[in-house]
């Protein structure tokens, strides 16, 4: 599809994503058979079964663990010196989560095999496990030890130093994620030359667009489930597909997914994610140090025995700010379709394939409202639809610049 005759420039989406708000929504049962809808809402219900009784359980053991006497305990009878205990206390504190929620990991994974939405055999499945266990244990301890060192040495100004280096490392981690972190869960080749990359590389160009690389993960090994990523910044930046996307998906549908993609990358919603994150890792440093000096007193964090207490802060924080960090998210992925269907000017190709992306992934048309404000980092697939309609009805240049 060609791009539009007038690229676009931001305009109001970067305020208010939709002119006017959305009207009513679509009817599900005009987007999803009754045998697709009673499908579906069963693997949800029997998903967030298993996704929120793994995360109240995540959450008392976190409290346990760092809100009673038990976890300071633990660590004063581990050996060697400060650091060698405080690395200890954090890589204890994740095995011990990710063993108690092993379990309903893999209830998830046969769930996920049972509705045909998981391909990947027990191996695989465990090699997924220790490998992201080894990631967040390796960072964990880390950045415990690097915490407690500068507290260590800087009495009265490691939140400061602290903060500039967890702002320092967001940045860092946002730039080298698709070529440090990417590649341990996916192989990735570039997509091949063709009819379809002209056509991404054209509409890329047409809109202003740099990236780097547009690449094809193997991702059917594992998952029938379809999807697409804009990563890194800079000479990183580059265009994810999974390859089931590619190969089982008409090229206008695909060119949807990719002017969503596309759009991400010409806002630089990476580079305003990583600030934001960065600022958001500053702050967050200094609320961590006002609790642990008023909670445990003055010279705590020096010491190891308060590691625990620190994680189990960390762990509930972050699901205390999630509404804020996925209605900002819900806002981003909302102004990236308007600016795809002023792209591709395909209403009919976009509602295809983002019905087909909730069809293939089993996603609820209609979730409980306070678990969409809470968890749901994306608009609903009935906002999707809904907005391309009105996209339709209303004209677009009321959308579009």
């Amino acid at each position: 599809m060609a791009p539009s005759s007038s690229p676009l420039r931001g305009g109001w989406c970067r305020g208010r994503p939709v002119p006017g708000g959305l009207g009513p929504l679509v009817d599900a049962g005009a987007v999803f058979t009754p045998d697709e809808l009673a499908r579906t809402e069963s693997y949800s219900r029997a998903a967030r079964a298993w996704s929120w009784s793994s995360l109240a359980v995540s959450l008392l053991l976190a409290a346990l663990l760092g809100f009673t006497r038990w976890g300071a305990r633990l660590v004063d009878r581990l050996p060697g010196p400060w650091w060698s205990r405080a690395a200890l206390a954090a890589g204890g504190f994740v095995l011990v989560q990710a063993t108690v929620g092993f379990g309903f990991r893999v209830g998830s994974w046969r769930l996920r095999r049972d509705y045909g939405l998981s391909n990947q055999d027990l191996g695989g499945f465990l090699r997924d496990v220790a490998v992201g266990l080894a990631v967040d244990a390796a960072v964990t301890c880390l950045a415990v030890v690097v915490a407690v060192g500068l507290a260590r040495r800087l009495t009265r100004s490691w939140p400061l130093v602290l903060g500039l280096l967890g702002a320092a490392t967001v940045i860092l981690g946002s730039y080298i994620y698709p070529v440090v972190v990417e590649p341990l869960s996916h192989d990735f080749a570039p997509l091949a030359g063709g009819e379809l990359r002209d056509r991404i590389t054209g509409v890329a160009e047409a809109e202003g667009v740099h990236i780097d690389d547009v690449v094809v993960a193997d991702a059917s090994r594992r998952t029938t489930t379809l999807n697409a990523w804009v990563s890194g910044f800079g000479p990183t930046r580059r265009v994810v597909l999974y390859d089931n996307l590619v190969d089982e998906t008409s090229p206008d549908e695909l060119m949807v997914v990719v002017a969503h993609e596309l759009a991400h990358a010409r806002e630089q919603d990476v580079v305003v994610g990583t600030a934001l994150g960065a600022v958001g890792a500053f702050v967050v440093v200094g609320l961590l140090a006002l609790v642990v000096i008023r909670v445990r007193g003055e010279g705590a964090m020096a010491q190891p025995r308060t590691v625990p207490f620190v994680l189990a802060a960390v762990t509930i924080a972050t699901q205390l700010v999630a509404p804020v960090q996925n209605g900002i998210s819900r806002q981003v992925e909302t102004r990236a379709d308007v600016e795809a269907l002023c792209l591709v000017e395909d209403p009919k190709a976009f509602v295809a394939v983002q019905s087909e992306l909730a069809r293939r992934s089993l996603s609820d048309p209609t979730p409980p409202a306070w678990s969409q404000w809470w968890w749901g980092s994306h608009p609903r697939v009935l906002d999707r639809v809904t907005l391309a309609r009105e996209w339709e009805e209303r004209g677009n240049d009321e959308w579009c610049d």
